[in-house]
């Protein structure tokens, strides 16, 4: 497995495990909706707010998303979904020095994107639509491909397989080799397991404790458990409440292989990484 990450004029540390802070601009994401995103435009001042406690907590990657994929979400046009998150994006590349991801499915945001200097495609449709592995090509960025079963607006109706883990690994087998044949790199690949995209509880647990067999040849993992509601199957909580449970899967999953963990709570998970990183080990991930 690589040991860095080339994400654009940045590079991204793999030999130990980095935080991605998440950056919603949207009005209906399931946790923060409405937080960055207000009267039908971004608040400026919210985001850089929150992005710069991100920072000086530790993040080293930013997710900036303009769609909601939460279960039953409805789709934004592609209109919308750019003019939520290009100003964003441009801001952000030149405020913090550090890596700016895009959470997009849409090919022209992607390369748009990148052209104002984001360092990462982030995609919860694993590059599926029309143009969107030939533009992630032409980006030249690093690209995380992940798993879901259906689309967000159906994706939790009765989510069946006949083995969670075999057919989330064969997907995403089937999608690094589309990257490939498309010219990605090999070392510009993560991937994403899709926690809560298509899964019962019970799977995402499953597939929690056998994550270490997602990860075919040894490729880097990004892991999204924050505020899941995986979490209230177990607690009685909300997802403003669900912060102790959200580090407490990110350090299970962090234990199991996972190299960037995508979270809301960025300083309680850097803080629980850093009491990790004390202990004497081996980093041959």
């Amino acid at each position: 497995m690589t040991r860095r990450l080339q994400c654009g004029s940045r590079s991204l540390d793999l030999t130990l495990p980095s935080v991605m802070g998440i950056l919603n601009i949207t009005p209906d994401s399931f946790s923060d909706g409405g937080d960055l995103y207000y009267d039908n435009k971004i608040d400026l001042d919210a985001l850089l707010g929150r992005a710069q406690a991100m920072v000086d907590a530790g993040a080293l990657m930013l997710d900036v998303g303009g769609e909601s994929t939460r279960p039953g979400a409805a789709a934004v046009t592609e209109a919308e979904e750019m003019d939520r998150v290009l100003t964003a994006v441009e801001l952000l590349v030149e405020r913090f020095e550090v890596i700016v991801s895009v959470d997009t499915s849409t090919p022209k945001l992607m390369t748009e994107c990148a052209r104002l200097g984001a360092g990462f495609l982030n995609d919860i449709r694993a590059f599926r639509r029309p143009g969107a592995l030939e533009a992630a090509a032409e980006t030249g960025l690093p690209l995380c491909v992940m798993h879901m079963q259906g689309e967000p607006c159906s994706m939790q109706l009765s989510p069946e397989y006949l083995d969670v883990i075999a057919d989330v690994r064969h997907f995403l087998e089937e999608r690094v080799a589309a990257c490939i044949q498309a010219g990605i790199k090999e070392e510009r690949i993560v991937l994403d397991p899709g926690f809560g995209f298509g899964k019962t509880s019970d799977q995402n647990f499953e597939m929690l404790a056998r994550l270490g067999e997602v990860s075919f040849g040894q490729r880097p993992l990004l892991v999204g458990l924050s505020r899941k509601s995986m979490i209230a199957t177990v607690l009685d909580r909300n997802p403003s409440e669900r912060l102790y449970a959200s580090v407490g899967l990110a350090m299970i999953a962090v234990e199991r292989g996972a190299h960037i963990l995508r979270v809301h709570d960025v300083a309680a998970t850097v803080d629980a990484l850093a009491m990790w990183r004390a202990l004497p080990r081996s980093f041959d991930r």
